[in-house]
């Protein structure tokens, strides 16, 4: 498998796989770790490393393996699939074939969702998914490196990017998290207070510069978006539908937009010459050898030359003399 239409191959039939295996996980609504093992043994999973390949084959095959498991890990998915990539890694780290065994990159944009996960996981009394994080670290198998994937100077290869699946995507609750029953609770006590003070300057008060019942409207407006959210999910694919005609339109419109400017400048000029909208493009930022370039040896006719030698020539060195010379004399 040492080349991209292998790796291809390779790539459709994995992911498959694991989406058949973290879509059980999910239909179980738990995130035990026996409720995967369990799912692990039926589908018998550790059997995808089974085949003829050897060698550096294998090696890159397991590396293929971490690397597309590792996406179902991190953000967007819900906490649930995330426990559930979670499992898959320590699966697959531990039945791959690999001598030595190929370890799981985590890069460093990546480190604070992890930590972010891990605490969660604490706080929620994860208990299961708390220690497979912690195991992975003491048995070494993680490489922490600087960038998902390695780089290598003047080598062009193709990005593999990781299509999100839909039905394992987070629910929104920022809303639900923002209005929480703790912050109605401090709205009720600050509008208390409020009302206390107002009454207090003033006798016959008819400032009302807040609702009276501020937080009963605020607890009603975030159960009226979740049932709204439960609609729009179960409604999903509609309005898929016509979120794309939406999209479809507004290309027709911005298509007929260009013509009918191609036509105005048809006409304006009064001949068959057409006069074609400005394209703009995106201006590219310098590469690195010509940044350096740059620095160096300047731009043009104007060099900068810069003398790497530890002994001046004669001649700078007879004008250093003078120059001595004549400051001695000044003194």
């Amino acid at each position: 498998m040492p080349n991209g239409k292998a790796k291809d191959r390779f790539l459709k039939p994995l992911v498959a796989d694991y989406e058949e295996l973290l879509g059980r996980f999910q239909q179980t609504e738990s995130v035990r770790f026996e409720e995967f093992t369990a799912i692990w043994r039926n589908m018998g999973f550790s059997s995808v490393f089974y085949g003829s390949l050897a060698g550096n084959e294998m090696r890159e095959f397991c590396h293929l393996t971490l690397t597309m498991a590792f996406n179902y890990f991190l953000p967007p998915y819900s906490f649930q699939i995330r426990v559930g990539g979670l499992y898959l890694l320590y699966g697959l780290y531990h039945t791959q074939l690999a001598s030595p065994k190929e370890k799981i990159r985590i890069a460093l944009k990546d480190w604070e969702q992890i930590q972010k996960f891990y605490q969660d996981s604490v706080n929620s009394q994860h208990y299961d998914a708390v220690y497979i994080i912690r195991k992975l670290i003491t048995e070494n198998a993680v490489l922490y490196t600087a960038m998902p994937q390695m780089l290598t100077f003047r080598v062009k290869k193709k990005p593999q990017h990781h299509k999100v699946c839909e039905e394992f995507r987070d629910r929104p609750e920022r809303v639900k998290d923002l209005i929480s029953t703790d912050m109605l609770q401090e709205v009720a006590n600050i509008q208390s207070h409020h009302e206390r003070l107002k009454a207090s300057v003033l006798e016959r008060s008819s400032i009302a510069v807040t609702q009276q019942d501020l937080p009963a409207r605020l607890h009603s407006c975030v159960l009226e978006f979740l049932h709204w959210q439960d609609r729009h999910e179960n409604h999903g694919d509609a309005d898929h539908l016509v979120y794309a005609e939406e999209k479809a339109q507004q290309v027709e419109a911005s298509k007929s937009r260009r013509h009918r400017q191609v036509e105005m400048d048809t006409s304006i000029s009064g001949t068959g010459y057409i006069k074609e909208a400005p394209k703009y493009h995106k201006s590219r930022a310098p590469s690195l050898k010509a940044r350096t370039n740059k620095n160096l040896c300047g731009e043009g006719d104007e060099q900068k030359i810069q003398y790497w030698l530890l002994s001046a020539a004669e001649e700078d060195k007879t004008a250093l003399k003078r120059q001595k010379r004549k400051h001695s004399f000044r003194w």
